[in-house]
């Protein structure tokens, strides 16, 4: 889900949720370039004092530009109407499902000239690479986080049910299976689902995902919500037969992305889905045990249109920006964002930064450049990794091999909503009538789609 996934993506940034921005100020007398950067509002100074250092040395290497901080944060509901208004600073950061749309539409800058000269322009994962590129694959949006969906499981409740957790479940029969067996012989939740908040109609949508399915089509300005579909019915069948006839998902049909946390981490689940990088979050706010903790490659069917539901965090430009700002914010977004990805100093820096303050170095994200980037930055980073590596190898072996999809454009949190007690219900009521649920969700969201 985007607002509890970029809170993640942003807090595996060694800065936290700070994001980079500039304005397209006309260059001064002097000849300096005046860009303003975004800062998240509320910060504690301790985390502003490490930022504004940052800008410091940015100065220092770039004597032309200026930098000025300025408050923003991206939100679904305001950032229409900022980008209508024209109060949006010229780089400023979207989720990966509003990248194409903006580039579509003209309203960010092409500044894909300027990131193909960049050093690291050709090493880009193609896969994560496609949600900043327009149709003729020219790059106008920078990716600089991303994720994809995961299976994380709890290798000690594995080992107790007499399962290997070095050999996680790669199909979902076998998911049920095991979510079965943990159930039996540890008496905790075998597999548990998130369904409040959004984030029911997030893993629902997920899962609709890897059975090959897809809830809405896009057709230039036309929306079509597909979510009463062969395929999501096998998803929620699937869940029913595990909830009712073999009582594995537990007693907690009220999930959300905290709770699931807390009771995944606290050893009461066997089984989750959620973010591939989600180990940062269970360290930092859950206390898991490394020792329990095992990720795996979501599962997906044989269908040939199944894939991972992901997405991320875009870097842009405003369309308004003139050229000497284009030009200097595409220094920014390199330095701030991508040095870390990039360079041996910066990415030891900020490995031994995170390490000195007991955050967690190593833990997998989807890398948005290729794998031979990804494993020179891991030797880089080698000294300070401070994660169960070898038990993350059924995610990072397998991840770049899984198609990435972007989760819907339209009405995202307002379907995901629509969705929750569909989940719910299903969980709730043994008797419950799917085709009916999905029907009036379908009729709902198409409502909405309509509407926006």
């Amino acid at each position: 889900m985007k607002s509890s996934i970029s809170a993640v993506l942003a807090a595996a940034l060694v800065l936290g949720a700070l994001t980079a921005c500039s304005t397209s100020d006309e260059a001064g007398g002097d000849g300096t370039v005046t860009v303003k950067v975004a800062i998240d509002p509320g910060l504690e100074q301790g985390a502003v004092d490490p930022f504004n250092e940052r800008v410091a040395q940015f100065e220092k290497a770039n004597e032309s530009i200026d930098i000025v901080t300025q408050e923003y944060n991206w939100t679904a509901t305001t950032f229409t109407a900022q980008l209508a208004g024209g109060t949006l600073p010229d780089v400023f950061t979207v989720p990966f499902t509003d990248g194409r749309g903006l580039i579509e539409r003209k309203q960010i800058a092409d500044i894909s000239g300027l990131v193909d000269d960049l050093a690291y322009a050709e090493a880009f994962n193609p896969k994560i690479a496609k949600a900043g590129v327009d149709a003729d694959g020219k790059m106008w949006a920078v990716p600089i986080a991303a994720y994809g969906q995961a299976l994380h499981y709890n290798r000690s409740l594995f080992t107790q049910a007499g399962l290997d957790p070095d050999d996680p479940p790669s199909t979902w029969d076998e998911v049920r299976s095991a979510a079965k067996r943990i159930a039996e012989r540890t008496g905790q939740t075998g597999y548990a689902q998130m369904t409040a908040g959004n984030t029911g109609g997030w893993i629902l949508t997920t899962l609709d995902y890897a059975y090959g399915g897809r809830t809405e089509r896009v057709d230039g300005d036309t929306a079509t919500a597909t979510l009463d579909t062969p395929e999501m019915t096998e998803v929620l069948e699937s869940v029913r037969d595990m909830r009712w006839d073999d009582n594995s998902m537990g007693a907690n049909f009220l999930y959300d992305w905290g709770t699931i946390n807390q009771d995944f981490a606290a050893g009461r689940i066997g089984m989750y889905v959620s973010g591939g990088g989600n180990y940062g979050q269970l360290v930092t706010q859950n206390a898991i045990k490394p020792a329990d903790y095992g990720v795996t490659v979501l599962p997906l069917t044989d269908d040939p249109d199944a894939g991972v539901l992901g997405g991320g965090t875009l870097a842009v430009v405003s369309a308004t920006s003139d050229d000497p700002v284009k030009a200097a914010a595409v220094r920014w977004i390199d330095f701030y964002y991508m040095a870390k990805l990039t360079e041996q100093d910066a990415a030891v820096l900020d490995a031994k930064t995170l390490a000195d303050s007991d955050a967690p170095v190593g833990s997998p994200q989807l890398p948005v450049f290729d794998k031979a980037t990804y494993d020179k930055t891991l030797e880089w980073t080698a000294d300070y990794v401070n994660v169960p590596l070898e038990q993350m190898t059924p995610y990072t072996d397998n991840m770049f091999d899984q198609e990435l999809l972007t989760e819907p454009t339209r009405s995202t949190q307002e379907v995901y909503a629509l969705l929750d007690p569909v989940v719910q219900t299903v969980l709730t009521d043994r008797n419950a009538d799917i085709g009916a649920l999905l029907a009036k969700a379908q009729a709902d969201a198409q409502a909405l789609l309509d509407r926006n």
